[in-house]
């Protein structure tokens, strides 16, 4: 006899013989983990001022030092010139710590932007960590310079040139300074 024809969407009866299929209900699949987020978005890079830096407070003398910042506006620091010293120097006051770079260090450092004619690199470094090459920092500790070596007169003090020279030829309307958060560089004005 044959067997009656049934409808398409009908279930097939399983066979006498056959497993019971599992009715468990399935597992969930695993979640994707959640997309990153983007990284929020740096601002775009502030450019030099081609303005004349804004005066410095005060005089450069010890009585009235100028009231200076660090190139990326961090740091405040007080700078004056000190003619009776030997050599005469460059006095940098950061809090209590005291630098001092040759006094001559302010027309060497312009002389050789304007021979350079573009932007330099700061490259302030403390003197025990190597200067970036071709950056104001090793140019003032180089052998090539005009009073060959260091411009730093205090042992253990005599990096950061980079970092507190350039703020003051800023400030005398000398230079043009970039003020980022990082990889300052610095150019004579014409």
């Amino acid at each position: 006899m044959p067997a009656k024809p049934t409808p398409k969407n009908a279930k097939k009866a399983a066979p006498k013989n056959a497993a019971p299929k599992n009715t468990a209900p399935k597992k969930a699949a695993p979640k994707k983990a959640a997309p990153k987020k983007a990284a929020p978005k740096k601002a775009a890079p502030q450019k030099a001022s081609s303005a004349p830096a804004k005066p410095a407070a005060g005089a450069g003398s010890r009585q009235k030092p100028w009231k200076l910042k660090t190139p990326p506006g961090t740091s405040e620091f007080l700078a004056f010139e000190d003619p009776q010293a030997t050599p005469p120097a460059l006095v940098v006051q950061v809090g209590k710590t005291e630098l001092r770079y040759h006094l001559r260090c302010v027309d060497d450092l312009l002389a050789m932007l304007l021979a350079h004619g573009d932007w330099m690199p700061l490259g302030g470094a403390d003197e025990q960590k190597p200067a970036l090459e071709g950056s104001v920092e090793a140019w003032a500790r180089s052998e090539t310079n005009p009073v060959k070596g260091w411009y730093g007169l205090k042992k253990g003090l005599r990096g950061r040139f980079g970092v507190y020279v350039p703020p003051v030829l800023e400030a005398l309307g000398l230079v043009e300074l970039e003020h980022l958060p990082k990889n300052n560089r610095v150019r004579a004005r014409e």
